[in-house]
């Protein structure tokens, strides 16, 4: 069989080298605009890397592909970019006089990279300008990030890196720390990312490993920094789902500078094809400023403020959801029809103010100091009764009952109410310090913090299953669910951090950082040191594009609100901070295939941690236990290549392998031994052991690829792929079915196809144009979920007549389209 298997590969590439073409030229020469040959002019075939150059005497011949379309782009300093295309036969020869016009155009800005997210171990840096154009729900920032890490929710703008939860990840913005809402519990009720990607300069995402000058979380952080305007200049964009606008400019002296964002989302065309069917009424808008003035040469101050606010309301009217049987007693296709009545009206508000003092003390020594202030208050209310049907629906498209239920096995009724409100202000200052020694970068920070929490909970669930109220008890009315709290918290904290980055004289080709972080919390009086080091090495000799890395650290979490709340809703003072020791190691090389120039990065990582806070997930609420009762272990190994399949427009592709567990101490559960009429005659104590964390995921997969026209490049497509094999998912109050349920695997797949309407060629407009002082706009035809998969996010439980207990998914959402314009300024 092999040897059969080895001649048809031989076969098939034997007639693929016969049917090899010769190819075609095209030849000719390239003119000024008096006639005059012009030498050195770059020749490239549209969508190449590299090309040739006109001789002295301004001719060139170049070999192309026949029988298909194809564009060659001339360029040269000081001259507009001509493109032309042809098509030609198999060993043509097309001869052409190219003249060239002078560009009044001023130079565009020159990009000067470095080799840093080569040499720091986890650092991925994404260029903020995709993230208009990946085609997404919600865009945005986070959505480049879950092509690296993966995703399970379209609709949040959160994320899970390395096995961590949402709450175990980091985000400054100008170096301020940025929280997110508490009381959200499904994505749906989300607003806007806090960051505005049209506002942002650098954006450095770290998915491990990363320094003690980041704070005092164990899975990511994402550095993001708004931009230094130079000149006036803007953008502005409309969709169906979302509006924005920035404006950005200096004054005269250049002494002021300013950039400000402002957008507005609405998801109700989105909501509106969810399985529960209603009125959707989601909004949220923000406007955001960064202000810069320079005192003098040495001293300047930034004000950096924002405010943003979303609301939701629904009122429900029914749902229809479909599932395959999860009860060992029964075999069929279910439904659940549920009628709804009341409505959910939820607010949260959100505001930052910080001011920072820079310092420029001398060329080598730069001090910042920084005074903030963030505020988060949250209203959360709804009164909510479904009455619902459960048992078998008719899947027969040929039958008069199609899409009924056909078989009742339950009848009842659930009352969810909810009156929750949350305040949290945070106060801080925090010191840096920035200081080169030759071949040292000195590093170093003190902050306190001062956080002031007042939280209300009243909610409760009321079940009743035919005419009965679940739990049940003659003669009394009990509700399955009650939570009650009045807490108020005043926690102060401290931290500081040393680092210095060091490249060596002697050994250019090593680079080390190395530091330490400290934390004092003054509610769990615990006193943390976190000592961190990473290392790279670039061999000098070797004839390949080679880096590798590694870092190794102790990671500590002192508990923020949401995990010192249990599930009744009372303050747990004993929880403390989770803590952690991470390693990883990896390698980045750089090569070319085909005289394209591809970048490969691998890392394998360990995580050990203790002190473990466990907690449930559902959609994008995380509960915690408030108890530092187990112990967990994450592994794994990532790649991810990057590569420019055309000119100017880096696709890459991200594929990760991980496992993670945890073992909660005194986890307990009883199995019984039944008799034929399904009576417990006997019991045996089991201790549970090792069981997979809520975001334990074997295998993702993420893909975005940029492509364009091989002869025009202003008509593009984008390509968003995200895979992520099952997740586990827990019954709720149950110890032996904490992981017993799994979410599917998560496919998702969005196109975007993009046309430029608008150049950037300015000269050949009119003074009376309206669009003069545009520099380009472009025109977005978007379709999520191409493939229309029906993705689960969590499960909703229902019980029959005899009482067995039901898992119905609840799913994400299906195929949409959306339209965008965007035009810069």
């Amino acid at each position: 069989m092999r040897r059969h298997i080895l001649i048809f590969l031989f076969l098939i590439q034997g007639i693929q080298l016969l049917a090899q073409k010769s190819g075609a030229i095209v030849s000719g020469k390239i003119l000024d605009e008096n006639e005059n040959p012009l030498a050195k002019v770059s020749i490239v075939l549209l969508g190449r890397e590299t090309g040739l150059m006109s001789s002295d005497s301004g001719t060139f011949r170049m070999h192309v592909p026949a029988d298909k379309a194809f564009a060659l782009v001339f360029s040269f300093t000081g001259y507009k970019s001509l493109q032309q295309n042809f098509i030609l036969n198999d060993k043509e020869e097309e001869r052409i006089v190219i003249r060239m016009e002078r560009s009044v155009s001023n130079l565009q800005n020159i990009t000067v990279t470095n080799e840093r997210d080569r040499k720091e171990a986890g650092l991925i840096r994404i260029n903020p300008r995709d993230a208009i154009n990946i085609p997404t729900p919600v865009g945005g920032i986070e959505s480049l990030i879950k092509v690296f890490v993966g995703s399970n929710n379209e609709l949040t703008s959160q994320y899970s890196v390395r096995g961590g939860n949402y709450d175990e990840n980091l985000i400054y913005v100008n170096d301020y720390e940025i929280f997110r809402p508490y009381l959200v519990s499904n994505a749906q009720q989300e607003g806007l990312s806090f960051i505005n990607p049209e506002m942002t300069r650098n954006v450095n995402f770290y998915n491990g490993g990363f320094q003690a000058k980041y704070g005092d979380k164990i899975s990511s952080v994402l550095d993001i920094q708004y931009k230094n305007p130079a000149e006036f200049g803007g953008s502005a964009y409309l969709s169906l789902l979302e509006q924005g606008l920035e404006l950005e400019g200096v004054s005269k002296n250049k002494r002021f500078s300013y950039i400000v964002g402002a957008r507005n989302r609405s998801f109700a065309t989105l909501l509106s094809s969810q399985e529960v069917k209603g009125n959707y009424i989601p909004s949220s808008s923000d406007i955001q400023g960064l202000f810069s003035y320079q005192l003098n040469p040495k001293n300047s101050l930034e004000l950096f403020t924002v405010y943003s606010q979303t609301s939701f309301s629904l009122v429900p009217m029914s749902a229809q959801l479909s599932t395959a049987v999860f009860s060992p007693y029964f075999t069929a296709n279910l439904g659940l029809d549920i009628f709804f009545s009341g409505q959910e009206a939820d607010k949260y508000k959100t505001g930052l103010a910080g001011l920072t003092w820079n310092q420029q003390i001398n060329k080598n020594l730069k001090l910042k100091w920084m005074l903030s202030t963030f505020s988060d208050i949250e209203n959360q209310n709804y009164d909510i009764t479904g009455d619902y049907l459960f048992g078998e629906r008719d899947f027969d498209i040929t039958s008069s009952d199609f899409g009924k239920i056909v078989n009742p096995l339950g009848i009842g009724s659930n009352q969810n109410f909810a009156r929750d409100n949350l305040d949290i202000h945070l106060y801080s200052f925090n010191h840096k310090g920035y200081l080169k020694i030759e071949n040292q970068y000195l590093q170093w920070g003190l902050g306190a913090e001062l956080q002031t929490i007042h939280d209300q909970l009243h909610e409760w669930i009321y079940e009743d299953s035919v005419g009965y109220s679940l739990p049940y008890q003659p003669g009394a009315l009990n509700l399955n669910y009650v939570v009650n709290g009045n807490n108020n918290l005043n926690i102060g904290r401290f931290n500081g951090f040393f680092q210095d980055n060091i490249s060596f004289k002697k050994y250019p080709e090593f680079t080390l950082q190395a530091g330490a972080r400290l934390n004092y919390n003054t509610f769990t009086r615990q006193l943390l040191l976190s000592p961190r080091m990473g290392i790279s090495w670039k061999p000098a000799h070797s004839n390949q594009d080679i880096v590798y890395k590694a870092a190794i650290g102790i990671y500590d979490q002192p508990p923020f609100y949401r995990e010192l709340r249990a599930p009744d809703g009372t303050i747990n003072p004993e929880v403390k901070a989770q803590q952690s020791f991470q390693a990883t190691a990896g390698f980045d090389i750089n090569f070319k295939e085909n005289e394209k120039p591809f970048r490969l990065s691998v890392e394998a990582y360990y995580k050990d941690l203790w002190n473990v806070n466990p907690y449930n997930i559902n959609n994008v609420s995380i509960q915690y236990y408030a108890e530092n009762n187990a112990k967990a272990y994450a592994v794994g190994v990532e790649g991810r290549l990057f590569a420019n399949l055309v000119k100017d427009a880096e696709s890459w592709v991200s594929i990760g392998i991980m496992q993670t567990k945890e073992k909660i101490n005194g986890a307990t559960y009883y199995d019984y031994t039944l008799d034929s009429l399904n009576r417990p005659v006997d019991s045996t104590l089991v201790h549970q052991g090792w069981i997979r964390r809520p975001t334990d995921r074997l295998f993702t997969l993420g893909m975005f690829i940029q492509d364009y026209l091989s002869t025009n490049k202003n008509f593009k497509v984008y390509l968003n792929l995200i895979y992520g094999s099952n997740l586990p998912y827990s019954v709720p109050g149950s110890v032996k079915y904490r992981d017993a349920l799994i979410i599917d695997p998560y496919i998702r797949a969005d196109v975007g196809f993009s046309a430029l309407l608008l150049d950037n060629d300015k000269a050949n407009r009119r003074s009376h144009n309206p669009f003069r002082k545009l520099e380009n706009i472009w025109a977005t035809l978007e379709i999520f979920n191409v493939i229309n998969r029906e993705n689960t996010i969590s499960y909703l439980f229902v019980k029959d007549f005899s009482n067995t207990t039901y898992a119905m998914p609840q799913r994400l959402t299906p195929r949409i389209i959306n339209i965008k314009l965007i035009t810069r300024f």
